[in-house]
């Protein structure tokens, strides 16, 4: 660094990869003759350094303390940190680290966010009295774990996913084939993060969705080696203790996993193909190979990026970017009868050939094929609601054609899943008092977001993960593992899946205007700010599907005077055309 002279400008690199431009952080030893003061904080600062090993870190540690010491057991994200002054005599002395902690890795590097818990560890420092570092000052106790405040905790990891198969469903006959789930997960930035991933898919599933997935890893398979990746896009993989020469279908399931949580870690996905082998044999796999298992692929594919309003005539229409759309085929594409209410909610399955309709007096519950002809069907399920705000609400379909709905009766209020002529009520661990008031299911059928309602009439979004038992004569549901997405929203006017992995919140912060969040199915941010979201907003609706280029169709919404709208990049457009309604949606 100069000793004088004038400050001279630094210029910054310009373009798309200067937004990825991260601080490296290089370890430093600890000096001769530092104080316990010190010494915390070159540890603290070690420890959050880019080094895989932890080898500068564990320098601030006694010999001891360094057998005993799990720096991968999880991380605590501080908001803000402090420490209390040194207390102790001349041979032992402890400092407690304090702080305000916002979030939590756990061993299976799982976020979990925390409303800012006190935050309290001692650590513990002795002198050594043998060895190279004899009558240094060492810490001998600490916390296993990492602590981290939220600048460096930014910097130093990255959110990305490891891949499942969703959990086979005894209920029916057969199906869909088993599709892939996103797991989100943190891991270090800058240590390779290529092989990271696959250790951390070989490790198995978090905790909280291991109810509602599977896995082709068997127990004690290791990732062997670092995973390389070639200049031409192919990643190459060892594990071991497999015989793939034996079981090339185990191969075949594992690649496949390997494969989309590898290219989860490349820009724009960018994987062509992934080598795979074992103690013995080995198999490939490329995107095209894999696609009916893809992440996402029962959303609909085309089908799921329409987009469907209902005029105030009452006919369904059918559109896809600016143009003015078209009446579905069928009952629902024809204009309602003079003085008869339109429906009070319609969703139109992902493929697009039936519609749920809730009448207008949330007393029952129709499926409507949307095709040539007049069929009508009979209601699937009916209720009596004695208030205009109970009875039958938020119908949602998931990519196999399991219709769900609420039924907000204040007496007995149930969740129902509705499968050809089949109504099941699902069983809800861990409402603890609360009302389900809407929900919304995943395309893969693993993951419903739940708005509940507490006895004040405060509102709260809930995650929970699907269970299916029984058998096709007597299929069963749960919804389990309940937990909080977006603790720090006091108001929830609307939401929507937005990816696999992601939900789109139309709501209010504490003393904040109406804004569109995107929240992670972990609980964590995914946008840097929020999007706008007027407070004529009622509702809003995006989709899992992905479109050319890998871009999520716009969000729609419906405002209070029922104009309906899109949002492109961040400015919100009327639909062309004097189209009003009360709903502006894609299928699910």
């Amino acid at each position: 660094m100069p000793a004088d002279g004038p400050p001279e400008p630094v210029e910054f690199p310009q373009g798309a990869a200067a937004q990825d431009l991260q601080v490296r952080v290089f370890p430093v030893e600890p000096h001769p003759g530092a104080d316990p003061v010190d010494l915390l904080a070159g540890f603290l600062d070690a420890s959050n350094a880019d080094e895989a090993n932890y080898s500068t870190a564990l320098k601030y540690l006694t010999a001891d303390a360094r057998k005993r010491w799990r720096p991968d057991a999880g991380v605590a994200v501080l908001a803000s940190k402090g420490r209390t002054p040194p207390k102790g005599d001349g041979d032992a002395t402890d400092i407690t680290v304090t702080g305000s902690q916002v979030a939590q890795l756990d061993a299976k590097h799982t976020y979990r966010n925390v409303s800012d818990l006190p935050y309290r560890q001692k650590f513990t420092f002795v002198k050594e009295t043998q060895g190279p570092d004899k009558g240094e000052w060492r810490i001998d106790q600490l916390p296993d774990g990492l602590i981290v405040d939220l600048t460096n905790f930014n910097n130093g990891y990255r959110a990305v996913h490891r891949y499942f198969y969703a959990a086979g469903d005894p209920s029916v006959h057969a199906g869909p084939p088993q599709v892939l789930v996103p797991d989100p997960i943190y891991l270090r930035r800058r240590i390779d993060p290529l092989t990271a991933a696959a250790q951390a898919l070989a490790e198995g599933p978090s905790d909280w969705l291991s109810g509602a997935v599977e896995t082709a890893f068997l127990h004690g398979v290791e990732v062997v080696g670092p995973v390389s990746m070639s200049d031409s896009q192919v990643a190459a993989v060892k594990v071991s203790a497999v015989d793939f020469a034996s079981q090339p279908l185990l191969c075949r399931r594992m690649a496949d996993q390997l494969f989309y949580t590898l290219a989860d870690q490349q820009p724009k996905r960018q994987l062509e193909r992934l080598d795979l082998s074992g103690a013995k044999g080995s198999c490939s796999v490329d995107a095209s190979q894999t696609q009916q298992i893809a992440p996402g692929v029962l959303a609909g594919g085309d089908a799921g990026a329409q987009q469907y309003f209902q005029l105030d005539g009452g006919q369904l229409m059918q559109t896809q970017g600016d143009s003015d759309g078209k009446p579905v085929l069928g009952t629902l594409g024809k204009p309602g009868q003079p003085g008869r209410p339109n429906p009070a909610a319609i969703a139109v399955r992902r493929d697009g050939g039936a519609a749920a309709v809730v009448g207008a007096d949330r007393r029952t519950l129709t499926v409507v094929v949307i095709g040539d002809g007049d069929r009508t069907a009979a209601p699937l399920v009916t209720v009596h609601p004695a208030q205009p705000d109970q009875g039958l609400a938020s119908p949602s379909w998931d990519g196999r054609q399991n219709l769900w709905v609420v039924d907000r009766d204040p007496v007995t209020p149930r969740v129902l899943m509705v499968r050809g002529e089949t109504v099941v009520t699902a069983q809800i661990d861990g409402l603890n008092g609360l009302t389900v008031r809407e929900l919304r299911i995943s395309s893969d059928g693993t993951r419903v977001a739940l708005r509940t309602v507490d006895a004040s009439g405060a509102s709260a979004l809930m995650l929970g993960l699907v269970v299916h038992s029984g058998s096709p004569v007597n299929p069963q549901v749960a919804i389990v593992g309940l937990r909080p997405l977006a603790p720090k929203m006091s108001e929830i006017a609307s939401f929507s899946w937005a990816d696999t992995d992601q939900l789109l919140v139309l709501g209010n912060e504490p003393n904040k205007l109406q804004q569109l969040h995107y929240i992670g199915t972990d609980g964590s941010q995914t946008g840097d700010t929020p999007q706008p979201g007027g407070d004529s907003m009622l509702s809003v609706s995006a989709s899992e599907t992905l479109t050319g280029g890998d871009l999520a169709p716009p969000v729609l919404a419906v405002s209070s005077n029922k104009q309906i709208y899109r949002l492109l990049g961040n400015q919100w457009r009327e639909v062309t055309g004097q189209h009003h309604g009360a709903f502006f949606s894609y299928p699910g």
